[in-house]
Order: C-alpha cells, then sequence, then structure tokens
C-alpha cells in the first residue's frame, strides 16, 4: 500500500459520517466536531480525488454518483475497523491479567490482602506467577513484574513500590538473650538465604566478612525463608516491613538494619498505555501500601550499619 498518496484520514471520517448521516450538523455532533470543520475536510477531500462528493440542499446534503460509490465502500471499511477495535478490546479485557512477583512479596505482602483486591473487582481474572527469574514482558504475555532491585532496566517503566531496608533478624528462641556486638557473630548460626539472591551476601562484603569466610549458608525459596526465620532455623535478611508484627511483639529481633537509598520492590511494566485492570491493581498496591506503613509500627534498631 502506497501511504504517501493516501488520502487524510481525517478527511475520509468525516465525509463518511456525513454520507452516514445525510447531515453535516449530524456529522459534526457525532464526531464532536464544528459544522465547519466538516464542510472543510470534505472540501479537502473532493480537492485531493478531483471530484464532487456531496451536494447541498435544503435539508442537508446529498451524495453525487461518485459519493455514493466511495461512502458505500467507507462506510464497509469503517464498520470492519470498528468490529476489528472492539475485538481486540473484548479480548483484551476477557485475557487474565498475568503478573510475576517474587515468591517473598508474594507470601509475605501480597497474598494476605489480595482477596481484598479480588473483592472489589469481581471481574478481573488474576494469575500470579512465582518466581524471582526475570521475565520477558510483552504485548500479550506477562503484564507486570515485581521485583526487588534499584528500578534501573533498560527499556521498562518501574515505579517504587516499597523502600528497601535490608534488615538483619533472627528469632528470639534461636538467640535467646544475645547481644551483638559485631555483624561477624552471626556467622556462629546457620544463615537462611533466597534463591538467586546476593542482597545478603553484599550486605556481608560491605561489612567485611569476605566471601572465603566459612559459614553454613541454607538457601530456599522467598516464601520459605520468613517461615525458616520465624521458626528460628537461621539468621536472614529482609525488609522490615514484611515482619513488622514480629518485630512488634519480639517473636523477632532486628540485629543489623542497613537503608538503602533507590533500592526496593517496583512495579515494572512495558512503556506506554496500560490496560485497565492493570491500572486498578497498581493504585491498588499503592493504597495498600500507604496504609500498611502508616500502621507500620517503628522499633528501635540494633544498629545502624
Amino acid at each position: 500500500m502506497d501511504w504517501r498518496n493516501f488520502p487524510s484520514l481525517t478527511s475520509l471520517r468525516a465525509f463518511a459520517a456525513a454520507a452516514e448521516h445525510k447531515s453535516l450538523t449530524q456529522a459534526a455532533r457525532s464526531l464532536n466536531v464544528t459544522h465547519s470543520a466538516i464542510g472543510q475536510q470534505i472540501k479537502s477531500l473532493e480537492r485531493e480525488l478531483g471530484t464532487r462528493l456531496i451536494a447541498r440542499t435544503r435539508h442537508g446534503i446529498t451524495l453525487t454518483p461518485q459519493g455514493e460509490f466511495l461512502a458505500a465502500g467507507l462506510l464497509d471499511s469503517f464498520g470492519a475497523i470498528s468490529t476489528l477495535t472492539q475485538n481486540l478490546t473484548r479480548a483484551e479485557a476477557a485475557r487474565p491479567l498475568l503478573v510475576s512477583v517474587t515468591p517473598m512479596f508474594a507470601s509475605a505482602f501480597l497474598a494476605p490482602r489480595l482477596s481484598a483486591f479480588l473483592s472489589e473487582n469481581p471481574d478481573i481474572e488474576l494469575n500470579l506467577d512465582s518466581t524471582i527469574e526475570a521475565v520477558d514482558l510483552r504485548p500479550g504475555g506477562v503484564d507486570m513484574a515485581i521485583r526487588y532491585g534499584t528500578g534501573k532496566w533498560p527499556g521498562l517503566d518501574a515505579v517504587l513500590l516499597l523502600p528497601g531496608c535490608l534488615t538483619v533478624v533472627a528469632a528470639r528462641n534461636l538467640i535467646g538473650d544475645r547481644k551483638f556486638h559485631g555483624p561477624a557473630e552471626i556467622l556462629d548460626y546457620p544463615l537462611l538465604q533466597e534463591h538467586a539472591s546476593i542482597e545478603f551476601d553484599t550486605w556481608l562484603e560491605k561489612v567485611g566478612i569476605r566471601s572465603d569466610t566459612p559459614r553454613n549458608v541454607i538457601r530456599m525459596p522467598g516464601n520459605m525463608l520468613l517461615e525458616g526465620i520465624r521458626n528460628g532455623d537461621g539468621i536472614g535478611a529482609t525488609v522490615p516491613s514484611f515482619i513488622a508484627d514480629e518485630l512488634r511483639s519480639g517473636q523477632l529481633v532486628a540485629l543489623f538494619d542497613d537503608p538503602i537509598p533507590d533500592i526496593g520492590y517496583y512495579l515494572v511494566t512495558l512503556p506506554g498505555p496500560k490496560r485497565p485492570s492493570l491500572t486498578l491493581l497498581m493504585n491498588w498496591l499503592h493504597r495498600s501500601v500507604s496504609e500498611h506503613e502508616r500502621a507500620l509500627f517503628r522499633w528501635p534498631p540494633a544498629q545502624l550499619m
């Protein structure tokens, strides 16, 4: 198709609306433009095609034979386009909302609140994929990923949802009343770490514990990590928001805190327009985090690193 010589779509649409209603006034109303704008678009189309398309009468307009010929084709074509786009819109609306979320965020934050979102939006079918691995965001596939990091993923939009702060934490039934005087002392216990996560390792190196220092490390999925920490299976690191209740009750003890600027959980999407269901979910997540942060108990950390 030679798009360079294609007539103005605006003019074609104006003429098709006028032909359908047999009135410039009705055409202008249907397209939400002025009467004169419709007339100017039709005159422009007539000049481009080199032929008269309409004739004005006291009661509106009539179509010339050339106008009748063009109108028949345009109305069929615009009708097909309308059907095509409506079918696409309905298909997108019916497609489940696919969200990739890390196991820790899913179990610690999302799962306890998910019923509220589904109750507010019963028509949305939500499909959660719990994984820490990278996923490929593409139209018709994964709509959004919730990931922990800096938010700097090229070619993607990332909006900070939950600010991060790495908190090294232990169960009271594991450490008793022991006071920790330095990070190296946590090596007396098993270290619980999430699969494919490097945040705890990075922190250990940051505080002077070399990677070749002997340590007892147990790696597990994020949803199991928090349970392991709560059960006293070892010392781990997580976001304090996930364990606020246990910190408040004293079941868990924050040993060291390391606030990390610009690090946290991000909502990661493709640039451009969002599906209405995705926009609803993103807004709901931000509201949920705001409510959670307002209710979050602030405890005195054992030591700031």
